[in-house]
């Protein structure tokens, strides 16, 4: 995206134009995949309000606890919570193989009539007695309850949403993710070793990092194959809000105030089209509020983010889910995504193909590569992102052997097999593209940076990279510096984009719909986001 696609709006009250955003990635945290462990889980579906970041709190439905989780995943996340209506719903953690119980007790206004919970991909069944017959499923009465019980299957990424009257009920905020982890002993010996397992250990103290990164996976590997091995993983849900019909839906409600349950005249009439959505979410947040922590107090019933955070080389799974009703064109920048696998479902061709550090032959990954990721309602995916450096034509560490100065410029670069620097998993730079090294940015460097050079840097007001995305266009902490000589060209203004001592690049993650990209016709806001890539001596702490 160039700074042409940028026009901001007078109108903004919380909305931030793009230049703040960049100022405030001083403050964000990494996204993990929050969630609760099972196999059994006390839901409620629940009415609330949301907030979003154009000052406006927008009455909902979402599902929630109903009492205290077995547990909660990642451990490592501080704050962790439940609370009793949320949006999304909370994400179920469950392993391949087990029997899950889902009881839901239904605590919407009498008003809204009865609600439900559809697990596509799984065979489900409901106890004798349980709940009350529905079009789809067995559904719970008001403040009745009803039992789900299905076998968690093959691993993988699935949504979960109400299966009653889902034009409105889905559109108020009912639904969530299950997340199906592979059995610890199906987990290919691939992805505990190797190349993941020297990404661990560049996350450790050394002389490239100055603190201990806690693994927040809930896996090694997206599924019992070992093309599927992962470094981090993140979950995007996207959906959209029509807050006409929220409003409707809260008047009605409000009208109807004290009705009897079934009782003629007790039941809402909400017209769910002509269907205009102004609010537009990542895990049920807009920009820039899906920046801010997990579990940040200020979102009571919105507790999952929606920032994503590397270091080169890692492979980032993304666990992504189509909520709502319309396709949303995910687009992300600075690399293609590999789908793994759809709604639980590998993507394999007939051919096989050994896997760096398998045991044997496998069926080979046939997924696409994906320059956008576009969602369809319900659909949910799982796919790679990566990114290293390769192809820039330019070292992105500025190293000079010729330093006096700097030892960091003096760091040498061994390619592996692949070209990468992988030898040397607790230096700094640690899996950089070797063919780049000691390759200067411009023609007229300044600071520590060798004389002459290949390539020179496009007008950052043509092209959004370099300056506009961090304030350097090279990793590292003494990247100011360099960027900021006498005879720069980049922006001073934009320095400060991320926290002191770091400089990694923000590679925007937008949807392709250009409305999508605003919170009630304001821009920027709606699905927004992220990428932060940050060099190894940065310590991403997705805890928070």
């Amino acid at each position: 995206m160039t700074k042409a696609h940028m026009k901001l709006s007078p109108c903004a009250t919380r909305l931030l134009p793009v230049t703040a955003v960049l100022m405030m990635l001083s403050a964000v945290a990494g996204a993990a995949v929050p969630g609760i462990t099972g196999p059994t889980f006390n839901l409620t579906a629940q009415p609330s309000y949301i907030n979003q970041p154009d000052g406006q709190q927008v009455y909902s439905w979402g599902y929630g606890c109903s009492g205290a989780p077995t547990g909660f995943l990642p451990g490592a996340i501080a704050a962790a919570n439940c609370p009793s209506m949320q949006i999304p719903g909370p994400t179920l953690i469950v392993n391949e193989g087990d029997t899950v119980t889902v009881n839901l007790t239904n605590g919407l206004p009498a008003a809204a009539g009865n609600t439900s919970i559809l697990f596509p991909g799984f065979v489900v069944t409901s106890p004798s007695g349980s709940g009350v017959a529905g079009l789809l499923t067995q559904e719970a009465a008001p403040s009745g309850t009803v039992t789900y019980t299905f076998t968690a299957g093959s691993p993988g990424t699935r949504s979960y949403y109400s299966g009653t009257q889902g034009d409105l009920q889905v559109e108020m905020g009912l639904y969530g993710v299950i997340v199906v982890l592979p059995l610890p002993k199906n987990v290919p010996a691939a992805c505990t070793t190797g190349i993941h397992a020297q990404n661990q250990v560049a996350q450790q103290p050394s002389a490239a990092h100055a603190g201990t990164e806690a693994d927040f996976r809930l896996s090694q590997s997206a599924y019992d194959h070992s093309g599927s091995c992962y470094d981090r993983e993140y979950m995007f849900q996207f959906s959209e809000m029509d807050a006409n019909i929220h409003r409707q839906a809260l008047a009605q409600v409000t009208a109807l105030t004290g009705c009897t349950a079934g009782a003629p005249g007790c039941a809402l009439q909400v017209a769910t089209e002509p269907y205009h959505p102004s609010y537009f979410l990542i895990n049920g947040r807009s920009m820039p509020d899906d920046m801010d922590g997990n579990y940040a107090a200020e979102y009571p019933h919105q507790p999952y983010n929606g920032n994503p955070h590397m270091h080169p080389g890692e492979e980032v799974l993304m666990r992504i889910v189509g909520q709502g009703r319309w396709q949303h064109p995910f687009h992300e920048h600075g690399n293609h995504v590999r789908i793994l696998g759809r709604d639980g479902n590998m993507v394999l061709s007939a051919s096989t193909i050994s896997y760096a550090g398998a045991s044997g032959a496998e069926q080979a990954l046939a997924g696409p590569l994906l320059f956008t990721t576009t969602t369809t309602p319900g659909m949910a995916m799982d796919g790679i992102f990566y990114f290293t450096g390769r192809g820039l034509n330019w070292d992105m560490y500025g190293h000079n052997p010729a330093s006096t100065t700097d030892p960091n410029a003096k760091l040498p670069c061994t390619p592996d097999a692949n070209g990468y620097n992988t030898g040397a998993p607790t230096a700094i730079n640690y899996f950089e593209w070797c063919q780049d090294h000691n390759k200067p940015l411009q023609a007229a460097p300044f600071g520590d940076l060798p004389t002459g050079g290949p390539a020179t840097l496009p007008d950052a007001n043509i092209v959004a990279n370099g300056a506009w995305y961090s304030g350097s266009p090279y990793l590292g902490q003494d990247a100011t510096t360099r960027a900021t000589g006498p005879t720069s060209s980049f922006q001073p203004a934009n320095i400060q984009a991320n926290p002191a001592g770091e400089r990694g690049w923000a590679f925007m993650w937008h949807s392709h719909n250009e409305r999508e990209i605003t919170t009630n016709n304001v821009f920027p806001g709606g699905m927004f986001m992220m990428m932060l890539v940050d060099s190894r001596e940065f310590v991403i702490d997705e805890s928070k």
